[in-house]
């Protein structure tokens, strides 16, 4: 596996969007939930291909000392800020981000949109027993949503090009990467060849959530930015 510092450029195709806000070392595209899912889906029907990262404090601060990770979200297609604070600062410009946009809300949107459009969908992270309930949960509140398939992120770095193409062999659309920051950009950034997905999205902790083995903040905690 590369090191941190490995300079090798990202080889993700489409160009970034144009119109972008900088927040320390953070570049962040001007999207709305409701305006990301519409990115997404439409990248999709048009047979292009892109990432995007979702950013929090943590995560760019992170990124501040890992180069690699720094270079991943400046190549993904879409960064989004899933982190109040960083909504806040944009205020600090001319043209603030219209909200937050949170990778596990994200999940459930595009699930409704895909179940509704027919797009094939991949989950992959976390452990057996927490995918499959992830799964299920998702799969009773979208009743048509086609999943391609599913499997559990424990799995090292001989297995990663065979998760990869089951991935692709599934025909999924949409992948969604569950492994934690940055192994899943790690993940994703070397597999990219092989996943075939249209749309690659790494949602951290996500499905432990989704799947009731934790707990979100509270609404009240959320609007003030401390979840």
């Amino acid at each position: 596996m590369p090191s941190d510092t490995d300079t090798a450029p990202l080889p993700l195709p489409e160009a970034r969007r144009s119109t972008q806000i900088q927040i320390l070392n953070g570049r962040f595209d001007a999207l709305s939930a409701d305006h990301a899912v519409e990115e997404l889906i439409r990248t999709i029907r048009t047979g292009e291909r892109g990432v995007l990262s979702t950013v929090n404090v943590a995560i760019l601060m992170m990124m501040r000392s890992n180069p690699r990770l720094q270079r991943f979200v400046d190549a993904s297609r879409w960064t989004v800020a899933d982190g109040q604070p960083l909504v806040w600062a944009s205020h600090l410009r001319q043209q603030p981000l219209p909200e937050r946009v949170a990778g596990i809300d994200l999940i459930d949107q595009l699930c409704a949109r895909a179940a509704q459009e027919g797009i094939g969908v991949y989950f992959l992270g976390a452990d057996g027993e927490t995918v499959r309930a992830a799964v299920a949960a998702l799969q009773s509140r979208h009743r048509s949503l086609d999943v391609r398939g599913y499997a559990d992120g424990y799995f090292g770095p001989d297995q990663a090009e065979a998760r990869a193409r089951a991935v692709a062999d599934s025909g999924a659309k949409l992948l969604f990467v569950a492994m934690g920051v940055p192994r899943q950009e790690y993940f994703i950034e070397e597999q990219w060849e092989n996943l075939g997905a249209r749309v690659v999205i790494g949602v951290g902790g996500s499905f432990d959530v989704i799947a009731g083995r934790r707990k979100r903040a509270p609404a009240l905690v959320q609007r003030a930015g401390l979840e």
